[in-house]
């Protein structure tokens, strides 16, 4: 029982920080799961790992998203922004090749060549902010970006700041949009996992609402947290993170 508890304190951790950080939340489940063959790990536990991270992000922007008269512009362009990685995402699950993707050496090179592009990507300076600059070309453009993010160790967050900071909008922007895209790619990937849970019903328990619970709070800490930090400090620990653990990967695979 203890043990129980601990591995799903572990994989809450995990889940809440490297969702919204640009580290790739998906490699770092898997790789903690292969390396330590930790128990917990179930479809129905990564849902509800996914499902606190949902609650966490929609909990901090919920004076945006329930401000439908003054947001409507914006929300709308979120929504526009995730449909190709919905559609791509769909493809790639339907035809199971998704799951081919989840290979600790895609894991490690992603890691580092994604490392390396948001390295560069944000070095610009200029200053684009979502008020005025975001727009249905420009989310298209990070929405196609997105797409990427299917792949374990891209990072869904690493892979939309980087676009967006190649388009020149301020980092603290460039991560709130990619916070707000990830509203309904938690919610498509929750949806997909609770499809697969009603074809395959699996033994539920008070351990699931626990794990949803931490990682709700270690999400909630993170988007806040993070949103301090980047207005303060550039990407460079990220990087620097990326490549260890792209050089640890490397080491246990060769």
């Amino acid at each position: 029982m203890f043990q129980s508890i601990l591995e799903i304190f572990i994989l809450s951790i995990i889940q809440g920080i490297t969702e919204f950080l640009p580290i790739s939340s998906s490699a770092h489940l898997i790789i903690i799961e292969k390396l330590y063959e930790l128990k917990s790990g179930s479809l129905l536990m990564d849902i509800s790992l996914h499902l606190g991270s949902l609650f966490a992000i929609i909990f901090f922007f919920r004076k945006d998203l329930f401000d439908l008269k003054n947001n409507k512009k914006l929300l709308s362009l979120i929504l526009i922004g995730s449909v190709p990685l919905i559609l791509f995402g769909y493809l790639l699950y339907s035809t199971k090749i998704i799951y081919l993707l989840r290979d600790i050496k895609i894991i490690a090179w992603t890691t580092l060549i994604f490392g390396i592009i948001l390295y560069i990507a944000d070095k610009n300076q200029l200053d684009k902010k979502i008020s005025t600059n975001l727009n249905f070309k420009s989310v298209l453009f990070i929405g196609f970006f997105q797409i990427l993010s299917l792949i374990p160790g891209v990072s869904r967050a690493g892979i939309t700041i980087s676009a967006a900071r190649i388009l020149k909008f301020n980092r603290v922007d460039s991560s709130k949009i990619s916070f707000l895209l990830s509203i309904p790619a938690l919610s498509g990937a929750s949806f997909l996992g609770l499809k697969d849970i009603f074809d395959q019903p699996q033994h539920f328990d008070y351990l699931i609402v626990i794990s949803t619970i931490l990682s709700f709070i270690f999400s909630y800490l993170t988007i806040r947290f993070f949103l301090i930090y980047i207005n303060k400090f550039s990407m460079n620990v990220f990087v620097v993170y990326r490549i260890i653990i792209a050089l640890i990967l490397f080491w246990i695979i060769y």
